[in-house]
């Protein structure tokens, strides 16, 4: 109920709560596909409700994001130690000259067991480990299927090890282990 000053102020298709009002914008929502002319079509316009204050300001829904800024997907994997895990993929590169791993590629993956601190893990797949699938299977591997080797690789240190953050910052996918994980997703 408002309080009568409210009421005789606000319009019927506000909704008035001490003294904020809640009401609702006409966004237009524009597609690329071909109009007729003077046609309207379903979904042209959409309502979105707003909050406005003292001044009356009037917020902008699904305004498009700048192409510039990567969208991560944050996963989640609850491993057999207990502890439920949040990471997402952050990128790939050629590890470093001067790394013990080199020449390998390293995937690095930002992971987060408390959703209080975020941590890298660079899961590294070493030349001689792709060198050597790949004359046994006679073909090389996708991209997609070192990323996929990198990751199973990543669960299973999440499996494993009891304190990742402590014990599993760097990872290391050997020849055996990149032909059991992409035998698992059944790559031959």
């Amino acid at each position: 109920m408002l309080p009568a000053r409210l009421a005789s102020e606000t319009p019927k298709e506000d909704i008035g709560n001490l003294g904020r009002k809640f009401s609702f914008a006409m966004v237009q929502v524009r597609t690329s596909v071909p109009r007729v002319a003077g046609a309207s079509y379903p979904g042209d316009s959409q309502v979105w409700p707003t909050w406005d204050d003292d001044k009356m300001s009037t917020t902008v829904h699904n305004v498009r994001m700048s192409p510039d800024k990567t969208v991560r997907r944050l996963k989640t994997y609850a491993g057999t130690q207990g502890y439920v895990y949040q990471y997402y993929f952050v990128g790939e590169r050629a590890a470093l000259a001067n790394d013990p791993e080199a020449p390998a590629k390293e995937f690095v993956f930002d992971v987060t067991s408390d959703r209080k601190l975020t941590y890298a893990v660079s899961v590294f797949l070493p030349e001689e480990s792709v060198t050597t699938w790949t004359k046994v299977h006679n073909r090389p591997l996708t991209d997609a299927e070192q990323y996929a080797a990198a990751k199973l690789r990543l669960f299973r240190a999440f499996d494993e090890l009891e304190d990742v953050k402590a014990h599993g910052r760097r990872l290391l996918v050997h020849a055996a282990g990149l032909e059991e994980a992409l035998a698992s997703l059944g790559v031959e």
